[in-house]
């Protein structure tokens, strides 16, 4: 997911149309040539382990709670909640936590119930399940273990977690947002209980992969302080304090258009009308700036077209471009929102391509209004997640604060040399 490869006739027509082909990021030891024109983007994201997280409310045998969240394929859910009627268990599923799609990317839906574990924090010692347990009980030092054949190492009998939660997903496609539906049936049972507030996390991904494969526990290791918070009194205060600072949007950078032009009019986009159907959208909507390339350089008004090469820049990347301009003449740019359905970056007002120093304060994201928005790194239609969009015919405009989405000094530097 970190590269898009051009094709050679892509590569042939971006070099006959005067493009420079010249790409860096923070693996290679490169620098951009003693050029008095060179752009460079970098990707100043800061990295978060989650891209949502929050507390659900605890569930009374009989009573249900809900976890309402967005997630793409390959990404997953982790809970945990206490068993209230316990010294130091709780409930969870194994990690990386609850498969939310099947293997063939449909999401999954109904009774997920299956997917649930009754745990031991390995920090107190198990007393008789039940609402006479003494909280919290004598300290014990273990490891954090899954109680798999019905009894904890005290010889307390359990029935299966999935006995005493019911688990049902739904799914809203449009969205890519699921609500998990977390029924106490306990009630009645040898192991009524009920379930303390709860807390969970969806990681966020970054070339492909989960950033946080375990995000609560390791299975026979030693908890956490967080955890054993949660477990032993259902207190959710400490983990909290720990994920709400590691969750928030994160995003990859797509490669670079850059176009000198002379004129009052930015060839690339106009503010409030819709796509010009010249390759704005497979940009904002894949990255790929071949098509755009090929339209801008039919224009008189286009003098110069430049790429930043083929990689996504991840965060900590870069990616740079040298250029020719003369007195007069204009710079505009764009480049895609990785973790979006069809957003991008770009400069806000002409750019004097002579200047020099940091324009980062000239940066917009913009949507593209040819695609259906979702979670950014959380929507199931989109390209980090190999989705198909679902198309819309809107203008462009500025993305608003329907998400936490940083502000654009937050992710992209964009500095003239």
């Amino acid at each position: 997911m970190k590269k898009l490869y051009l094709s050679a006739a892509v590569i042939a027509a971006l070099l006959f149309s005067g493009a420079v082909l010249t790409s860096c990021d923070d693996d290679d030891d490169k620098t951009p040539d003693n050029n008095p024109n060179t752009i460079t983007f970098e990707n100043v994201t800061a990295v978060k382990n989650y891209v949502q997280s929050g507390t659900f409310d605890a569930a009374q045998p009989g009573g249900t709670t809900t976890i309402v969240f967005n997630a793409g394929k390959g990404q997953t859910l982790m809970f945990a909640t206490m068993y209230g009627y316990s010294n130091d268990l709780f409930f969870a599923p194994e990690n990386p936590g609850l498969k939310l799609y099947n293997d063939d990317g449909t999401p999954r839906t109904g009774d997920v119930s299956a997917a649930v574990q009754l745990w031991d924090n390995g920090t107190r010692v198990n007393q008789k399940p039940g609402p006479d347990v003494t909280h919290p009980g004598t300290a014990e030092v273990g490891n954090v273990t899954q109680i798999t054949d019905g009894r904890d190492v005290a010889g307390n009998t359990y029935l299966p977690a999935s006995s005493l939660m019911k688990l049902t997903l739904a799914y809203d496609a449009v969205k890519s947002e699921f609500t998990l539906t977390i029924a106490n049936i306990s009630s009645g049972t040898a192991n009524e209980t009920p379930f303390s507030a709860g807390v969970w996390v969806v990681s966020n991904v970054l070339d492909g992969d989960l950033i946080v494969e375990k995000p609560f526990f390791e299975k026979d290791q030693k908890s956490s302080t967080q955890l054993t918070a949660l477990a032993e009194n259902g207190n959710t205060k400490p983990y909290t304090d720990l994920i709400t600072p590691q969750t928030g949007i994160i995003t990859t950078l797509s490669p670079a258009i850059v176009v000198i032009y002379t004129g009052d009019t930015n060839p690339i986009y106009t503010l409030g009308q819709k796509d010009a159907q010249i390759g704005l959208a497979a940009l904002a909507q894949r990255g790929d700036p071949s098509q755009l390339v090929t339209s801008l350089g039919k224009l008189p008004q286009v003098k110069h077209i430049y790429t930043t090469g083929d990689d996504m820049a991840d965060p900590g990347q870069k990616m740079y471009t040298q250029y020719e301009a003369a007195e007069g003449d204009k710079l505009a740019y764009a480049l895609m929102f990785g973790y979006s359905n069809d957003w991008f970056y770009a400069n806000e007002s002409a750019v004097n391509p002579l200047s020099r120093g940091d324009i980062s304060n000239n940066v917009v994201l913009l949507d593209d209004g040819t695609a259906v928005s979702q979670y950014p790194g959380a929507g199931n239609a989109q390209l980090i997640f190999g989705g198909t969009l679902m198309p819309e015919d809107q203008p462009i405009t500025k993305v608003g604060d329907t998400y936490p989405v940083p502000s654009p000094k937050n992710v992209i530097k964009v500095t003239i040399n």
